[in-house]
């Protein structure tokens, strides 16, 4: 249960922190729409399998062969966090939306452009990492290694769906821009904070 609560928490604060994918679904449904900003939330959550698919095969060999690496991905990781939570707090975000097109998107290449978009993103491969180096240990089951991959995937697809929702409506767009600045205070804090326990904490018995 201790695990499961670590990756909700890491996951959840993780997705809502903007960045690029944040970026190309506000760019897809302002510019082109609802669907157009649905479909790159798809293509968002695809592209977190690819990097929970590669990680997983790593870690379990670190697990099983390499405490000692192991152990040093871990801290790695949660050194990640803290960075990660650092930056969040300390920035003024601003989202840029690219005006500079007024052509239409097709189905595929909305869905396209979220999936590169993640797939090709150093911070998901990072955040994917980190998360996994905290949470699984020699005795974590397969199943639930899994486990914890779909529901990366799915709360990416959960966010950003609802995030195509709300900025397809201008004034929805703009109250939650307002209120950018007081939530990265606090996604930053309890970042930083997870990283720095779970650095001290123990991953393998």
């Amino acid at each position: 249960m201790g695990q499961l609560i670590a990756v909700a928490v890491i996951t959840v604060l993780a997705v809502i922190s903007p960045g690029a994918d944040f970026a190309m679904t506000v760019r897809n449904s302002y510019l082109y729409g609802r669907t157009a900003g649905v479909l790159a939330a798809v293509g968002i959550a695809l592209g977190v399998l690819v990097h929970v698919t590669y990680t997983m095969l790593g870690v379990g060999l670190l697990v099983s062969r390499s405490p000692m690496l192991f152990t040093a991905m871990k801290l790695i990781g949660a050194a990640y966090l803290v960075y990660i939570g650092y930056k969040t707090f300390v920035t003024k975000t601003q989202v840029d939306i690219d005006l500079s097109s007024d052509g239409g998107l097709s189905k595929a290449g909305a869905l396209r452009t979220g999936f590169l978009t993640n797939a090709l993103n150093p911070k998901t491969m990072l955040f994917v990492l980190s998360t996994y180096t905290q949470v699984v240990s020699a005795d974590t089951p397969v199943f639930q290694q899994v486990g914890y991959g779909l529901f990366m995937s799915f709360a990416h697809l959960v966010w950003f769906a609802l995030a195509a929702l709300l900025f397809s409506n201008q004034s929805l767009r703009a109250r939650l821009l307002q209120r950018q600045s007081v939530l990265n205070k606090v996604i930053g804090t309890v970042l930083v904070g997870l990283g720095m326990v779970l650095a001290l904490t123990p991953t393998m018995a």
